[in-house]
């Protein structure tokens, strides 16, 4: 693992605005993808399974982007940041937005918790996202400069549980606390050079990760894919006067207060 960026700034490749999709294979992170690609943005995708992610290439292909990168690897391991900077620098020199989406979770009780499962969540929910925009910040800067009516976007999803507590979820929601003070820090560091952060904290969203709880929340009660994707994209639209540190997403028919 590298202190430094990954690799050297320099001004866009391409005219179209670039940004780097973590989790791009399924659920948000998919989602987000081709709404980028529809927009005519380049992309690099990365996601751990390497058959979905070379789909939803080709997708993201079809539905309009100007160019596209994969990487499959495993964000959890931390020498993976950098091959995914290095690959996105090569192609495009710098980053206009990072969604970063990959995210894994773990319910159980504190008492016994077993420390494997921790670090596993705090590995991907947290170092991953900490790295990427640590070690990519000079590409950030660099289309913050090119670009200063459009700034540089870090959006990271975080959760409902990141915010508020919810029983069995004290670690998951822990690494995702954690995401939030990262954004909140990234804002006074950073964005009066234009470049600006958000916490994204949905409860339950449609996808697979929360399928484990359909026998209490039917996925029909749940926040669709759509109305993230709806949000992320008019992050992205905002002008990097404006700081947006966290959003909370909670579910209708809920008090708000559990995800």
């Amino acid at each position: 693992m590298t202190d430094a960026p990954a690799a050297p700034s320099r001004p866009p490749t391409t005219s179209s605005r670039s940004a780097v999709v973590t989790g791009a294979s399924r659920g948000i992170g998919h989602g987000v993808a081709l709404a980028l690609a529809a927009r005519g943005w380049s992309l690099t995708l990365v996601a751990r399974d390497g058959d979905r992610l070379a789909a939803t290439v080709d997708e993201a292909r079809g539905a309009g982007a100007v160019a596209v990168r994969a990487v499959a690897v495993d964000l959890a391991e931390p020498e993976t940041s950098s091959t995914v900077l290095e690959t996105h620098a090569t192609a495009f020199g710098a980053v206009d937005a990072m969604v970063l989406a990959a995210g894994v979770g773990s319910a159980a009780p504190l008492a016994g918790y077993p420390p494997r499962r921790f670090d596993k969540q705090f590995a991907l929910n947290t170092r991953a996202p900490f790295l990427l925009v640590s070690q990519g910040m000079a590409l950030l800067r660099a289309a913050a400069e090119a670009r200063p009516a459009h700034g540089a976007k870090v959006v990271a999803l975080a959760s409902m549980g990141g915010v508020y507590a919810e029983p069995g979820l004290s670690v998951y929601g822990a690494s995702k606390a954690a995401l939030v003070a990262l954004c909140r820090g990234l804002n006074a560091e950073e964005s009066g050079s234009g470049i600006t952060a958000t916490a994204l904290a949905p409860g339950y969203v449609d996808t697979d990760m929360s399928a484990w709880v359909h026998d209490t929340v039917p996925p029909e009660s749940m926040i669709p894919v759509a109305d993230v994707v709806t949000t992320i994209l008019a992050l992205l639209d905002l002008s990097p006067r404006s700081v947006v540190s966290e959003i909370v997403l909670s579910r209708a028919g809920t008090t708000g207060y559990t995800a």
